[in-house]
């Protein structure tokens, strides 16, 4: 039975409810900090990419989360001038300091999974390479070999 009247709706709050599943098995049951860590760190990756990317990448992700990754968006501001992975993952912690203790580093490695398992391999290796080479390694090659490609909206 449809929960919205509309397939697509029920499709992206289903695949949505996975991936926040899956945050929250990493990083404790909280649902609403789950979102929060998948749209603070999609948020630092996006800004990090350049333009063309970011819109073949937004277009994977589920209806409700591309809205989440372009919430904010200014695309004149692309790509930032973040080039380290500690002030990646300084800036991820300075946007959850106001959650309980989360760890930039594990909601990084969590939201990382949840695309490596989600979305295709082909382009979560374009936007690994469009990474200065010190981000890369927050999104170690070992988390592809464990992905699986499934198809969305």
């Amino acid at each position: 039975m449809s929960t919205t009247g509309l397939s697509v709706f029920d499709k992206t709050l289903h695949t949505t409810n996975i991936w926040l599943g899956e945050i929250m098995h990493d990083i404790g049951p909280d649902r609403d900090l789950a979102w929060k860590v998948l749209s603070v760190v999609l948020h630092k990756l996006r800004d990090r990419l350049p333009i063309a990317l970011v819109a073949h990448f937004g277009a994977q992700l589920p209806l409700i989360v591309r809205g989440a990754f372009y919430n904010q968006f200014e695309p004149e501001q692309l790509p930032s001038d973040c080039h380290s992975a500690d002030a990646f993952v300084e800036d991820v912690q300075g946007l959850l300091r106001d959650n309980r203790g989360v760890d930039a580093r594990d909601a990084i490695a969590s939201v990382f999974g949840v695309l490596s398992r989600h979305l295709s391999h082909g382009q979560i290796e374009k936007v690994r390479h469009a990474l200065p080479a010190s981000i890369r390694s927050l999104w170690p090659e070992s988390m592809l070999a464990e992905g699986i490609e499934v198809a969305l909206e």
